[in-house]
């Protein structure tokens, strides 16, 4: 680390480190009388720290701080753990290694090993989570697991080594999936678009429209001054996708009035109404 400055007389030099004088034993310190130099031989993660050049002249003195940061490669993972085999697959977690190596974990290698070879071969690499499923696994074989921590200086030396085998059972075993509650998607009718009042002109076919939505399918019912129009021949209705619409061939003016489409299914019922004026 070099340091130039200026100053008459030359100044007093102090160089501390986290708030203390350095000791020159374990680093070397040059001073001339226009920089100074701290020179470390063979950096170690414990000359990691706050460092900070002192200038002194009498009473008046400068300062300036660096803080420099010694990385090396991390350790490896904690707790791993075999957490469920099913099929031709193995789940496994972790957590994160106890030491970084004084540098952000990068992520994770995970390996595996057949246990009648011991081969190790790469499943995954630069794994960011810390949990993982290893697929398209043998039928019949053993397997270990292991996975290496990663930083700027690389993978760590040693690995967190899965201590029981997971085995790949054979076709024949019955295989119980685990049993989850179907979601309930069912909902009450709604109307996402009303009836609209008309005024039409009698002679010319018209029609009436809305839209609804529920689940299940809710049925549909059509009223005019709250008569059911269903057995009528003059009226046809349909549905599509959601789209209700009911046709009035030919009206007269006695087809005016207040007609209403009302909609169930077992969660519920929703209706709307809308008013014609045949002219």
């Amino acid at each position: 680390i070099f340091f130039s400055f200026q100053g008459k007389p030359r100044p007093k030099i102090i160089w501390m480190k986290d708030g203390k004088t350095l000791d020159s034993k374990d680093v070397g310190i040059r001073n001339s009388n226009t920089d100074t130099i701290l020179f470390i031989r063979k950096a170690e993660r414990h000359h990691s720290g706050a460092y900070e050049v002192i200038l002194q002249i009498e009473n008046m003195t400068d300062k300036v701080a660096i803080t420099m940061q010694i990385i090396d490669k991390p350790g490896p993972p904690q707790n791993i753990k075999l957490v469920d085999v099913w099929g031709f697959n193995a789940a496994l977690e972790w957590t994160p290694p106890q030491d970084d190596g004084n540098a952000q974990i990068l992520g994770y290698t995970v390996q595996k090993a057949d246990k009648k070879t011991m081969e190790w071969y790469t499943v995954f690499d630069h794994y960011r989570r810390t949990n993982c499923v290893v697929s398209d696994l043998i039928m019949g074989n053993e397997y270990f697991f292991r996975i290496f921590s990663e930083n700027l200086c690389g993978l760590s030396e040693t690995a967190a080594t899965t201590k029981n085998p997971a085995y790949i059972q054979k076709t024949g075993t019955t295989y119980k999936p685990p049993s989850y509650k179907e979601h309930d998607f069912s909902e009450p009718p709604k109307f996402t678009h009303p009836l609209v009042n008309r005024s039409v002109i009698a002679g010319y076919n018209t029609t009436l429209s809305c839209a609804v939505r529920g689940i299940p399918k809710p049925k549909i019912f059509w009223y005019k001054n709250k008569m059911d129009l269903s057995g009528d021949a003059k009226y046809r209705m349909f549905s599509k996708q959601g789209v209700l619409t009911l046709e009035i061939r030919k009206p007269t003016p006695f087809d005016s009035g207040c007609y209403t489409c009302k909609a169930v299914n077992e969660c519920g019922e929703a209706e709307i109404e809308c008013r014609l004026d045949v002219r």
